[in-house]
């Protein structure tokens, strides 16, 4: 373990507040459509150096939001959801670094999604909320960053989807992004992907509570939600992950009660999720969201990943998980092979992990050290 992984030992940040950014302007989008006003959430830590040199943007992937560290309150539960890795001492060490995270749009955590009031009818938009993509947010989040009169990041860090947003930072704005920080991700959704979200979709849409998107002023479709986050839980995990936790232990012990109950304890585990994910997060912004990941396809957009990747100007970390089968370490190889032909720097590295794609949330420690390196040296190039 490094030093400054030993060093890791302070409580974190503390107490944090979300806070809004709005544009009255409209935000062109991909579909050719138009948004606005729009309104990011937004959360920061650290301080912006003199030099304005220093910034950091963290982005989320699809259950996640602006709030990464630290609690709003003392009586919080939790903090937030990369809370040991940003704070004093952390690998984003707000000491050193000033740390941005924004909620997408389309999301339901305060930026613009379809549980946003409409301006034309006063009532959420629901399924009149235009189609995104991954562009589309990044685009909102350049806004953002201009309005903090930050000219360059000094890196871009995403793990799963945020590593979507982190690689379209890095080639459709080259000259503001100098390094690159990527997680258990992939420069396209593949079928299977693709696959996985649409069983999701379909699961909200097929809830009678759904309403074709229309379900604010009702009960929310909260069977079909949670199907879809268990359906996706699962995808993110990795079977010698769920053996260890789960094995066939059955809930209340002994043997099975022959009955189509549940009984198996990873049955009350998926119902858990399932639940937990409906008290904070919107039926709507999972379709759109992962409406979005669906059309992420960086080499089709180009022509070619060599096409994409020669316009970045940006250094690269790639980290990929050994048990992670939703992005495994296949589709770094593919991002990390094309940015050596077209002679960007890049390091790829692959952990070993148990966790499976939540790798990068959890196992902290293995990656902890390498994170912080890569930034100093960002850091030092900055002189």
């Amino acid at each position: 373990m490094t030093a400054l992984a030993t060093e890791r030992v302070s409580p974190g940040i503390g107490l944090v507040q979300r806070r809004y950014a709005t544009w009255l302007e409209p935000l062109a989008l991909d579909s050719g459509a138009s948004l606005a006003p729009v309104t990011l959430a937004y959360e920061t830590y650290g301080e912006l150096n003199a030099a304005r040199d220093n910034a950091v943007l963290l982005l989320h992937a699809l259950s996640g939001d602006a709030h990464v560290a630290g609690r709003y309150s003392l009586t919080d539960a939790r903090p937030g959801w990369w809370d040991d890795m940003v704070g004093p001492g952390r690998p984003f060490d707000t000491d050193r670094y000033f740390i941005i995270c924004a909620n997408v749009i389309g999301g339901c955590k305060g930026s613009t999604g379809p549980s946003s009031t409409n301006p034309v009818t006063g009532k959420p938009y629901g399924l009149s909320f235009p189609v995104i993509t991954i562009g589309d947010m990044v685009r909102a989040q350049v806004r953002l960053i201009d309005r903090l009169e930050i000219n360059r990041l000094l890196a871009v860090v995403g793990g799963s989807m945020g590593g979507f947003q982190a690689l379209e930072w890095a080639t459709a704005y080259p000259e503001r992004v100098h390094g690159a920080i990527l997680l258990a991700t992939s420069a396209r959704s593949s079928a299977q992907t693709v696959a996985w979200n649409a069983i999701g979709r379909r699961a909200i849409m097929s809830d009678p509570r759904w309403r074709g998107g229309d379900y604010y002023e009702h009960e929310p479709p909260v069977d079909g939600l949670a199907t879809a986050r268990m359906i996706g839980h699962i995808t993110y995990l990795s079977e010698p992950a769920l053996e260890r936790k789960f094995g066939r232990a059955f809930q209340a012990g002994g043997g099975p009660a022959f009955t189509l109950a549940q009984e198996f304890a990873i049955e009350s585990y998926l119902e858990y999720q399932g639940a937990s994910f409906n008290a904070r997060f919107d039926a709507n912004s999972y379709l759109y969201i992962t409406k979005a990941m669906d059309y992420w396809d960086l080499p089709a957009r180009h022509g070619s990943l060599e096409t994409a990747f020669a316009r970045s100007q940006a250094r690269f970390l790639v980290l990929s998980y050994s048990s992670d089968w939703l992005y495994p370490t296949s589709e770094s190889r593919l991002i990390a092979s094309a940015l050596h032909r077209v002679g960007r720097p890049v390091a790829h590295l692959e952990i070993a992990s148990t966790a499976g794609h939540d790798a990068f949330l959890v196992d902290i420690e293995q990656q902890s050290p390498i994170i912080e390196e890569f930034l100093a040296r960002l850091a030092e190039e900055n002189g």
